[in-house]
């Protein structure tokens, strides 16, 4: 929307007087709306974007350019732009008042630039595609992308912009791995499963998230013994153990495991630390 302004001259018998100035604003008729398909992300979702270029005006409005920034920020300590969203090529799709389109003409992938749109008269021009979070985006607690689209093109006395803001998931994320020590033995020998616990995840892993192992040992051991970060296990306080089929199962609320933490470098890109946890379970094979 754009204010202009007007005041007039009037002369007379060498005289000269000027009226009050009249301010007005003038209207854009195009209108340009951003959303997604997703509130929040975690670590490499695709997120779906709707770009709506909406046309409230009698004259149909074309040579439009939409071009999306794919959420581009400075990190910091660093010195140039990084994307935390990768576009996937060939996604975009077009729609004219919800009839399908032919796939508008992509100029640039980073930052996205779709060029050639044309608007009819009281006509809604819907852009669908997506984008791939990567290893620039931020996923602290508390970290957002936000992303601007903006509109150019003929008779725009300005250009339009829409943003979204994505809100990371404050979550944990936990995997695990199991080893085995020695990987060959023979009955009535002493034999080690360790499990690494890690949680990538931006929260803690508290008692709340009742985190569970559960593994069914074969062969069965006898003479158990259970260490958690080194400290010393008691069955049927802190597991169970079924020896006749060698059924392991840890108590609820038992694992707990710290959340992630992430370094980013002077380039944007985020690495993220895990927070980890050890659980050995160690017995004589049957």
């Amino acid at each position: 929307m754009a204010t202009f302004t007007n005041q007039a001259l009037l002369t007379y018998n060498d005289t000269r007087t000027l009226s009050n100035i009249t301010t007005g604003q003038l209207t854009e008729s195009l209108s340009v709306i951003k959303d997604s398909l997703q509130t929040s992300y975690s670590a490499g979702d695709r997120i779906t974007y709707l770009l709506s270029v909406v046309n409230s005006g009698t004259a149909e409005r074309g040579n439009l350019t939409v071009t999306d920034d794919l959420g581009a920020i400075v990190p910091k300590g660093g010195t140039s732009e990084v994307c935390p969203l990768v576009y996937e090529s060939g996604s975009i799709r077009s729609f004219l008042n919800g009839a399908p389109q032919p796939a508008p003409q992509v100029l640039s992938e980073s930052p996205l630039t779709v060029a050639g749109l044309t608007v009819p008269a009281g006509g809604c021009l819907l852009l669908i595609y997506t984008a791939q979070l990567c290893a620039f985006a931020p996923l602290a607690q508390g970290s957002t992308v936000v992303n601007t689209a903006v509109v150019t093109g003929d008779g725009l006395s300005e250009p339009l912009t829409a943003s979204y803001t994505l809100y990371v998931n404050e979550a944990p994320y936990l995997t695990v791995e199991k080893t085995l020590s020695p990987l060959s033995v023979s009955a009535n020998q002493r034999i080690t499963y360790t499990f690494l616990i890690s949680n990538y995840g931006n929260a803690d892993a508290d008692e709340n998230a009742n985190a569970v192992i559960t593994d069914t040992i074969t062969p069965p051991l006898t003479d158990l013994t259970v260490t958690y970060n080194g400290a010393p296990w008691t069955e049927s306080a802190e597991y169970t153990y079924e020896p006749g089929t060698g059924l392991f199962t840890t108590a609820d609320g038992e694992i707990t495991v710290p959340a992630a933490t992430y370094t980013t470098a002077p380039d944007g890109t985020v690495t993220t630390i895990p927070g980890t946890v050890t659980l050995v379970v160690e017995g004589t094979v049957s």
